[in-house]
């Protein structure tokens, strides 16, 4: 096949991703643009497994450090700056090497899909009064006169869903469901060849996971959560859901014992690599790359190249 416009490297965590998509931008002449929701922001290094670096190989890496902690970040922000970023390695004549593991940011970005309308703060607080108002019942109630398939599929408790439905509808007259449909039309905005890696045996995997943490903590995971939690970031912001931060930060608290955070972060990153396979496996496009006990960066790199 002819060059594509974009290699993408995925995976569970704990595969190789990044050491794999530094080689493979080295040899061929690119550079790479991470794809992990949590990489993006700054003072977040430790948990979010940035690569070091030594470990870029001297190549450009692109969507590290993005925005504070402080900030939320959408995966629409995600696809507007990585597709500026893509864009321009690609006119500078370069091959853009995605590395990550977030399946909604990468499928989000490659295929060129649009996003409903920007949020209006004030017309969120009036809605969200009137949830607090009413209640979920009554909203949904409205909701299925204008939009029955959304309606359907909504609980009565999901609050930000149900004001965000009402919310496009009332800022572009189109509902969800409406809006949905159209975007699934789009061509793949780029030509792609996707690789994922991963272990033959899950308990391989697992036991990498289980590793990794531990090097985390070995490096100062908790001071790192601690800087988090001295600069004012809450509890509640979209970087403190990252696995492994809220629940050092629980400890740090005094809401629960070190020993049992560390448990909890082990067991959700274990879960965590579940869902991402599931997401994967869904996705024919892709190419697997599974390891028997450790990830061999040179072989991955032969097989990407012979792919091309």
């Amino acid at each position: 096949m002819s060059r594509p416009d974009v290699i993408v490297i995925t995976g569970p965590t704990a595969t190789g991703k990044s050491a794999l998509g530094a080689s493979v931008a080295k040899l061929l002449g690119g550079e790479v643009v991470s794809a992990d929701s949590m990489q993006v922001y700054k003072h977040m290094d430790i948990g979010t497994a940035k690569p070091a670096k030594e470990e870029m190989l001297g190549i450009p890496h692109h969507m590290f450090d993005v925005v504070s902690p402080l900030e939320d970040y959408s995966v629409s922000q995600y696809v507007d700056s990585a597709a500026r970023c893509i864009d321009s390695i690609i006119t500078c004549g370069k091959l853009p090497v995605l590395v990550g593991g977030t399946g909604l940011y990468i499928d989000s970005l490659l295929s060129g899909r649009e996003f409903s309308p920007r949020g209006d703060d004030g017309l969120r607080k009036e809605l969200e009064e009137r949830y607090d108002r009413i209640g979920g019942e009554a909203m949904l109630a409205e909701l299925s006169g204008f939009d029955a398939q959304s309606a359907a599929r909504l609980h009565a408790n999901d609050s930000k869903r149900i004001v965000r439905a009402f919310e496009i509808y009332r800022l572009s007259g189109k509902t969800i469901s409406q809006h949905d449909r159209e975007t699934q039309t789009i061509p793949p905005k780029y030509s792609t060849i996707k690789v994922a890696l991963n272990f033959s045996q899950r308990k391989t995997l697992y036991g990498r996971i289980e590793k990794r943490v531990d090097d985390m903590l070995a490096a100062g995971f908790f001071d790192e959560v601690q800087g988090l939690l001295d600069m004012g970031v809450p509890l509640t912001s979209t970087a403190m859901q990252a696995i492994g931060y809220k629940e050092i930060a629980a400890a740090l608290l005094g809401v629960t014992t070190s020993s049992a955070a560390i448990d909890l972060v082990k067991q959700r990153s274990r879960n965590y690599a579940k869902r991402q396979l599931t997401w994967l496996r869904r996705d024919e496009d892709i190419n697997w790359i599974e390891w028997e006990k450790s990830p061999d960066t040179g072989l991955a790199v032969d097989i990407i190249s012979n792919l091309l």
